[in-house]
């Protein structure tokens, strides 16, 4: 059996690991000049810091696994030592980062968030991840956006912004983008909307010492994986796939994994050309925009506050935070996200107005000592050309109950793996080792 990988993120690193353990001759293809996708390191103020994805949950046992195979470390996001910013409505409260992020309200806010939230939570528990289109109500959950349950559902400002924001935080998009079918699928993929928006016990728990970037390193270890290596297209027949880069190489196969976010995948040239339904799926599923902006400083002085860096805003650009010091806190490092609405209409500033704009909510936030960091790096995904988005994939409205049994089926000796693809964590990196591992699985039945 030989297969060809398309991309060197943790889903095609984790199909050809798996495959390979088999007997199986692989290669993989990765168009960057680093492995890892959307798993990527960086450094600032001498320290690594993840330009990419972060966080291990505390249910994320593959890559726990992984973790400890590779002979890597965790430790905790910082967090349970300070409080927690909220400000929703112009109304600042702290709150205990052990307990999650449920802000102080008045009451009448405070039940309205309760009940919408208990809402949420019994009809996503009613969702089949595996097959989220087959619902009773699946057309109608899909047919309306996650913004006009909000609208309908919640009955104050403040229980609105929540969600809001959260949305922002998960999907790297606006309320307004996505349908509440795909919403509702998300949160029970990752257990519960809860737990993708805690620390401890959530999805946010844990991080690599070093940089999560160093499990893609180390699963490459040991593979054919050839760097700058784009592809351009993907021939297949009964007897075999060819695979042609930009350059013109050519990798032939009896099976080939594309292992890109479905947009990318999308643009690759196939002969013969896709089903219809397959093609039309990878039009409608766009990557979310979201920039990750990093500010260091001399210390985590925001500790001395009796904070734990993290903030969750309504007013932008940055409305999350986190703590990313280094496990000792030898400096201080605040990572900043800019999502959604705010992060298309920041990322057409000029490099020295949009620093500004994210030293000035950090400011906000945390007092004038965030105006003077010692070092500052943004990261764009959406800027990027072989990511162009993230965290990943969202459905909008009837995409799912049209498209979705097309998802994750192969064609004919095609295979598709990523995040985006998995059944459980999908949208995480957990959830990207297990889509690798379960395309290798369904390659080696054949």
């Amino acid at each position: 059996m030989k297969v060809v990988v398309v991309g060197a993120g943790l889903a095609g690193l984790s199909a050809a690991r798996e495959l390979g353990k088999t007997g199986a001759e692989t290669v993989v293809l990765e168009a960057r000049d680093r492995v890892g996708g959307r798993v990527e390191g960086g450094e600032l103020g001498g320290h690594p810091i993840e330009l990419g994805g972060t966080w291990i949950g505390e249910g994320h046992s593959r890559m726990h696994g992984l973790v400890e195979e590779l002979g890597l470390a965790t430790f905790r996001t910082w967090n349970d030592e300070g409080k927690t910013l909220v400000q929703l409505g112009g109304r600042r409260t702290l709150v205990n980062g052990a307990k999650g992020a449920v802000p102080r309200l008045n009451p009448v806010a405070l039940a309205d968030l309760a009940q919408g939230l208990a809402r949420f939570g019994r009809l996503a528990r009613s969702i089949d991840p595996a097959q989220p289109w087959t619902h009773p109500k699946a057309r109608l959950l899909d047919s309306q956006t996650f913004e006009t349950w909000v609208r309908r559902n919640l009955r104050t400002p403040s229980g609105r912004a929540y969600f809001r924001v959260a949305t922002e935080a998960v999907f790297a998009a606006d309320a307004s983008d996505l349908s509440l079918l795909h919403a509702l699928f998300y949160a029970v993929s990752n257990a519960d909307l809860e737990t993708l928006l805690a620390v401890d016990r959530g999805a946010q728990q844990d991080r690599v010492v070093g940089g999560s970037v160093l499990v893609a390193q180390r699963l490459a270890d040991g593979l054919d994986v050839r760097l700058s290596t784009p592809v351009a297209s993907v021939a297949h027949d009964g007897t075999g796939v060819t695979v042609t880069t930009r350059a013109g190489q050519t990798f032939t196969g009896d099976r080939v994994v594309v292992a890109l976010p479905p947009t990318l995948a999308g643009r690759l040239r196939y002969d013969p050309v896709l089903p219809a339904w397959r093609d039309q799926l990878t039009q409608k599923l766009p990557a979310g925009t979201v920039a990750k902006t990093f500010a260091a400083y001399p210390t985590p002085f925001w500790r001395e506050q009796g904070l734990n860096g993290q903030v969750a805003c309504d007013t932008g650009p940055v409305k999350v935070t986190f703590d990313v010091s280094p496990p000792g806190g030898e400096i201080g490092v605040l990572l900043g996200f800019v999502e959604g609405g705010e992060a298309r209409r920041w990322q057409r500033l000029p490099a020295d107005r949009r620093r500004q704009a994210v030293l000035d909510s950090f400011v906000r936030y945390l007092g004038p000592r965030a105006a003077e960091p010692t070092a500052y790096v943004e990261k764009d995904w959406s800027a990027e050309e072989f990511t162009r988005g993230c965290y990943g994939a969202h459905f909008a409205p009837g995409v799912w109950t049209s498209y979705g049994d097309a998802l994750r089926p192969p064609v004919g000796r095609i295979h598709w793996a990523g995040a985006e693809y998995a059944v459980e964590w999908n949208g995480y990196m957990e959830g990207a080792v297990r889509s690798g591992s379960a395309v290798a699985e369904e390659i080696m039945r054949l």
